[in-house]
């Protein structure tokens, strides 16, 4: 089981060690492939690459289209999902069944098409609120992850909640919500990585506008340089810098993991 473990952590390591390390070589070192270590550590890469790329716009624009879209994926996928698991209503087998069918169908590229004519019609092909509504609407993996944890929390609160006077939407957020803490961190950290990773629907809606473009789509104008030669040492200087907030989200959501891993445990 060790060497099992130490062979998938090495497999999972590797691609990362090697970005880390070719961002610190020259582009001649890169390309020629003779060195497996930097004979002069080029620790400046990560400044060329931050400068070139317009890093600090770009990476603002990532952060404002990732955490937005993660809030409102939470919020409307928490409140469906509350509302499935506590109340019944007509057509509530069919609302299960489409959630469940946008999961394992993949339309990809098929969709992309009336995503932007439907963001024309409402004047949104232009704007980061366009990509931020479109990411938002794809939450059937965040609803079924919440309704999980729903199911674990005991109706009787609600009930509890009820005879003091409390009303349906009262004791969502005031009583449930804050006991989802753990499936919130989890789906949270599942939505922004979501949207952070995110590069067609960025790149189609930004094209007239480049200074709304994310930072993954900032990362592939560094692929040529002024003198149309391909940079690979900084798109990885780049690559690494771009790691980091998700380095620093899944920091924050790790106690939310491990609850979550101590509940299913548990159960």
């Amino acid at each position: 089981m060790w060497i099992f473990l130490l062979v998938v952590g090495a497999l999972t390591l590797f691609p990362i060690l090697m970005t880390i390390v070719g961002s610190l070589m020259t582009n001649s070192e890169l390309m020629s492939g003779g060195n497996i270590l930097p004979k002069t550590w080029q620790f400046h890469n990560y400044a060329d690459a931050w400068q070139q790329s317009n890093f600090a716009r770009y990476t603002w624009n990532s952060l404002f289209i990732s955490i937005v879209s993660m809030v409102g994926t939470l919020l409307v996928a928490a409140a469906a999902a509350y509302v499935v698991d506590r109340r019944s209503f007509p057509g509530k087998s069919l609302y299960v069944g489409l959630q469940a069918s946008t999961m394992f169908i993949s339309m990809g590229a098929i969709v992309l098409r009336p995503q932007f004519d439907l963001m024309v019609a409402v004047g949104l092909n232009s704007s980061l609120w366009g990509v931020i509504l479109i990411l938002m609407s794809a939450h059937a993996s965040t609803f079924f992850i919440l309704l999980g944890f729903f199911k674990s929390i005991p109706r009787e609160l609600d009930e509890a909640a009820m005879i003091d006077g409390s009303g349906f939407i009262r004791s969502f957020y005031r009583i449930i919500l804050p006991l989802l803490a753990p499936g919130l961190g989890v789906s949270g950290l599942f939505a922004f990585r979501h949207a952070w990773n995110e590069y067609i629907l960025p790149l189609v809606f930004t094209m007239t506008d480049p200074k709304l473009q994310t930072l993954t789509v900032g990362l592939a104008n560094l692929r040529y340089g002024s003198s149309a030669a391909m940079q690979t040492n900084l798109m990885m200087a780049g690559a690494c810098l771009s790691i980091l907030p998700m380095l620093i989200v899944y920091a924050l959501a790790n106690k939310s993991f491990m609850q979550a891993t101590a509940g299913s445990v548990k159960g």
